[in-house]
């Protein structure tokens, strides 16, 4: 079987600075802290990789803003969780204050396991779906982004001779997207008349995979990242990048593009001079040996 090269390239647009919004603690179904047992140690505000944990300075307590929690659960699994007496330690670290002195436990620990998650429903458990590493897709049956891309082409097949096959990726830690610039992305290439891979986790929300309308009631849920899949013929390549880079730059997220085509039979492939001559760096990324073979 012939090898499947993966280029890369990037687009970047990031996205503006967002706001804190406290919601109430208990509107919705979400990572918390608990108010009872929280001792604004601050160590929860580092650990987190979305900058969706703040320390309230008037009430002294750590809070989640749940508009941008992903649900990754980096800071429930990611902390030790001791058991001390909150009361015991506020006590002491209001002692140790009068003297100028200050305590602090080990960075990643929650003193008193005040991280508490909650049983999510729909739609938000679709955040932890896409954000959390050790959650399986039901979709596909595979962890983190929930897809195997070309890295099993070999037994997949996906990407044939002559074809292209594309992932868009959306969101890194620290920026995270929502649903709804995802859409944006999939509604116009959907335009093109491209075939999005119905392996993907992203295809499954889809409620139009013609049009690549993404189902309404996720469009506002922030995620971690996600990949949109699809193929194209490898003659429309250029065509198919230019657009990317178009929407790329409406979007209040990063975005970064791979392309995989089939090599030749000494390694090289056409797709090499197509972004040399569009003007895309890019870098040979992933290649499938072509070791596996397909189950019959």
């Amino acid at each position: 079987m012939a090898q499947v090269i993966f280029h890369f390239v990037s687009f970047c647009t990031f996205l503006s600075p967002f706001h804190l919004r406290y919601n109430c603690y208990t509107c919705v179904a979400r990572m918390q802290i608990d108010q009872q047992k929280c001792v604004a140690c601050g160590n929860c505000v580092a650990i987190c990789p979305m900058g969706a944990i703040s320390i309230d300075s008037l009430k002294n307590r750590a809070f989640v803003n749940a508009d941008e929690c992903v649900e990754c659960y980096s800071c429930f699994r990611g902390m030790s969780m001791e058991k001390l007496n909150p009361i015991l330690v506020r006590s002491i670290r209001r002692l140790l204050k009068v003297f100028r002195l200050r305590f602090d436990p080990e960075p990643d620990v929650c003193p008193t396991s005040a991280i508490t998650p909650d049983e999510l429903s729909w739609p938000r458990i679709v955040r932890r779906a896409f954000s959390d590493p050790i959650v399986t897709h039901e979709s596909t049956g595979v962890h983190g982004r929930g897809t195997e891309e070309v890295k099993t082409n070999d037994v997949t097949n996906r990407v044939g001779a002559g074809e292209a096959g594309y992932v868009v990726e959306f969101g890194r830690p620290g920026v995270g997207v929502r649903f709804r610039d995802i859409e944006r992305m999939t509604r116009a290439l959907a335009q093109m008349g491209i075939e999005f891979e119905l392996k993907n986790p992203v295809t499954h929300m889809m409620t139009d995979k013609k049009t690549g309308k993404i189902r309404d009631d996720i469009l506002n849920e922030k995620i971690l990242s996600a990949i949109v899949e699809f193929k194209t013929g490898i003659e429309n390549v250029p065509a198919v990048l230019r657009r990317v880079d178009e929407v790329s730059k409406t979007l209040e997220t990063v975005v970064a593009v791979g392309v995989a085509t089939r090599c030749d039979q000494t390694g090289g492939s056409a797709l090499d001079a197509i972004l040399n001559e569009e003007g895309f760096s890019f870098v040979r990324g992933k290649t499938n040996l072509g070791l596996g073979h397909a189950s019959l």
